[in-house]
């Protein structure tokens, strides 16, 4: 499995992104996607996932610093995951990883992880 994570960059305080991660080699349908980031000097911490549909798993879950905020969605087809930032605030500059896994989690412990993308935000 390959996750390509992109549409990182430096946008000012109160602004939109829209990340995307897509995934390939193997049946993006069987995974939960998730974002997780990390900031200069800090832990890796969670941001959102997303279940393989809304049948087994539930709706999506956010961690609270950006709920509200961030929106965690998913197209099948082209397999392809994405996160739109609003309202962004200079706290969430960070390098954000997008990441893929068999179980439903806000740790760290997915199977697959994507490169990073740098999201910078000015105040």
């Amino acid at each position: 499995v390959q996750l390509q994570a992109s549409g990182g960059g430096l946008v000012q305080a109160g602004g939109s992104l829209r990340l995307s991660c897509a995934l390939s080699g193997r049946t993006f349908g069987n995974y939960v996607m998730a974002w997780f980031r990390q900031a200069p000097g800090k832990e890796r911490e969670f941001v959102a996932y997303i279940n393989w549909n809304n049948w087994s798993g539930g709706m999506p879950r956010y961690a609270d610093s950006v709920k509200g905020r961030f929106t965690i969605s998913r197209d099948n087809a082209p397999n392809t995951a994405y996160l739109q930032m609003n309202s962004l605030k200079p706290e969430d500059t960070a390098v954000y990883y997008c990441a893929a896994g068999r179980i439903a989690s806000s740790q760290p412990s997915y199977d697959y992880w994507g490169q990073g993308t740098l999201v910078t935000v000015s105040s």
